[in-house]
C-alpha cells in the first residue's frame, strides 16, 4: 500500500510537470545520459511501470485466496489491460474516487503500524508482569508492594488489549482477502491507467508499437488530474482485425515485455558494463578528496589508484605524462579548483543519486517505500561509459596537480618556518 501511494503521487500534475522541465533537464543528465526529451521520458514510463508490476506480483499472490472469481483472475485482466486497455469489471477509479482510496491505504497502513507496535509493547508487559509473579517476597511489606504492581501491571495490559482490539477494527488485521485486494487491485489498475495517461501511451488492442518511447509525446503534456481517469479511453480501436491465436500470442510478448526491453542499457553505457555503482563511489571518493586535498596521504592515492578500471587507468597515465613535476604555480592551482569544481556540479549529484537509488532497492530494504524519488534515468546507469570515464579522469588529473600544489605549500610553509626558528636561534647565540 505504500508503494501504491508513493506512486500516485509520483504522477501528480506537479511531479509529471517537474519530471519534464526539471529532473531530464539537469546538466549532468543532458551531458552523458541523453538530450532526447522523448528517450528519457520513455526511461522515466518504463521504471514506473516496472515498478508498478513488481506490486502487481504481490497483489496476485493474495488474489489467489480471494472468493470473488474475478479477483482470483487478478493476473490475467491486469496483463491484458496492459496490452489491450480492457477493463471489464470496471475497476479504474475516477481521480477523486482514487484520492480517497489512497487516504484509505494511508489510514489502513498507519492503524496497522500501530497495531504491531502495541503487540509488541503488550508483549513486554506480560513478561514483565510473569518475571513479578515468579519473584518470591520474604517480607510483609514487599508481598504489599508487589501486589500493588502486579495490580498495576494488570490493569496495563488490559488497556494494552483494548486498544489492541480497536486497532484490530481500524486496520487490515480483520479484513478480508476480497475487500484488501479489491482496494489494491483497483489502485493498480488506476495507477497504470494513470501513467497510460500522463505518458500518452496509446495502442490498439491487437499488436503494440515496437517501441514504447515513440509513443511518447515529446511534450509530455500532463492531463489534468480533474480529468475522470475511468472516462478515458486507452483502446483506439483494433489496429487491424486478429484470430485469436494471433491475439494470445500479443498477449504473451506485449507490454511488460517491451517495457523491460526499455529498461534494458545499451553496449555504450556503465549499466551494461555493471561499473554504474563503481563509478559511481569512486566519484564520491574523488569528491571528498578534492574537498580536503591537504588531507590526502598516500595510502588514500593507493586506495583511490586502486579502484581504478584499466581503460581509467591508461588514459590517466597518458594525461600524466605531459604534466611537470613542480605543482607550485596558484592561478594554475585556482584555475584547476574552479574546473573540478564545475565537473562535480554536475557529475556528482548523478553519483549520489545512484547510491541513494541502489541503497533503496537492495535486498534489506526492498519492502520499503523509497523517500527520495530518484529515477534511474537521474542516475549513473545509462550514463554514456566513454564520457564518464573522460570526466573522472579529468577530475584526478586535477586533484593530482591540486594535492602536489598543497603538499608544496605546505613544504615551502615549513621549509620558511625552520628557516626562521634558526635565525632566532642564531640571533639568541649571538
Amino acid at each position: 500500500m505504500p508503494k501504491l501511494y508513493y506512486t500516485w503521487q509520483l504522477l501528480s500534475d506537479k511531479n509529471m510537470a517537474r519530471l519534464r522541465s526539471e529532473s531530464i533537464c539537469t546538466e549532468g543528465v543532458r551531458k552523458i545520459v541523453s538530450m532526447d526529451d522523448e528517450f528519457l521520458l520513455g526511461l522515466a514510463c518504463a521504471e514506473m511501470v516496472e515498478n508498478l508490476k513488481v506490486v502487481a506480483i504481490t497483489v496476485s499472490r493474495l488474489s489467489k485466496r480471494c472468493e470473488d472469481s474475478s479477483l482470483r483472475s487478478f493476473e490475467t485482466l491486469f496483463d491484458r489491460f496492459a496490452n489491450t486497455g480492457r477493463d471489464p469489471y470496471g475497476w479504474i477509479l475516477s481521480w477523486k474516487e482514487m484520492e480517497a482510496k489512497i487516504k484509505k491505504m494511508e489510514r489502513y497502513v498507519t492503524a496497522t503500524n500501530t497495531l504491531h507496535r502495541e503487540i509488541d509493547e503488550l508483549t513486554v508487559i506480560e513478561n514483565s508482569l510473569k518475571k513479578l509473579l515468579q519473584c518470591n517476597s520474604n517480607h510483609k511489606i514487599d508481598h504489599t508492594m508487589k501486589h500493588q504492581k502486579v495490580l498495576d501491571i494488570q490493569h496495563k495490559v488490559q488497556w494494552q488489549e483494548q486498544e489492541i482490539k480497536y486497532l484490530k477494527e481500524k486496520s487490515l488485521w480483520n479484513k478480508s482477502f476480497d475487500t484488501v485486494t479489491s482496494l489494491l487491485a483497483r489502485s493498480i489498475f488506476t495507477i497504470l491507467a494513470r501513467i497510460k495517461l500522463v505518458f500518452h501511451v496509446n495502442h490498439g488492442y491487437c499488436y503494440y508499437p515496437s517501441s514504447l518511447p515513440r509513443s511518447l509525446s515529446a511534450s509530455a503534456t500532463v492531463y489534468p488530474s480533474d480529468q475522470s481517469l475511468d472516462s478515458f479511453n486507452f483502446v483506439s480501436g483494433p489496429l487491424f482485425k486478429s484470430s485469436k491465436h494471433q491475439e494470445n500470442n500479443h498477449l504473451s510478448h506485449g507490454f511488460f515485455e517491451t517495457n523491460s526491453k526499455i529498461l534494458k542499457p545499451s553496449s555504450n553505457t556503465l549499466g551494461a558494463a555493471a561499473l554504474a555503482l563503481h563509478y559511481a563511489n569512486l566519484i564520491i571518493v574523488t569528491e571528498r578528496m578534492i574537498r580536503s586535498p591537504q588531507l590526502v596521504g598516500v595510502d588514500a592515492r593507493d586506495d583511490i589508484y586502486s579502484m581504478l578500471p584499466n581503460s581509467i587507468r591508461s588514459s590517466l597515465r597518458c594525461r600524466l605524462k605531459g604534466i611537470g613535476f613542480t605543482a607550485g604555480d596558484p592561478v594554475l592551482a585556482g584555475e584547476w579548483k574552479e574546473a573540478l569544481r564545475k565537473i562535480l556540479e554536475w557529475l556528482s549529484p548523478l553519483a549520489h543519486n545512484m547510491m541513494k537509488w541502489q541503497s533503496e532497492r537492495c535486498f534489506e530494504h526492498q519492502n520499503l517505500i523509497p523517500k527520495t524519488g530518484v529515477l534511474l534515468l537521474q542516475t549513473l546507469f545509462f550514463a554514456d561509459q566513454e564520457k564518464t570515464e573522460d570526466a573522472i579522469t579529468e577530475l584526478l588529473v586535477g586533484l593530482n596537480y591540486i594535492c602536489r600544489f598543497e603538499r608544496e605549500m605546505n613544504a615551502k610553509a615549513l621549509l620558511n618556518c625552520t628557516n626562521f626558528k634558526n635565525m632566532q636561534q642564531q640571533q639568541h647565540t649571538s
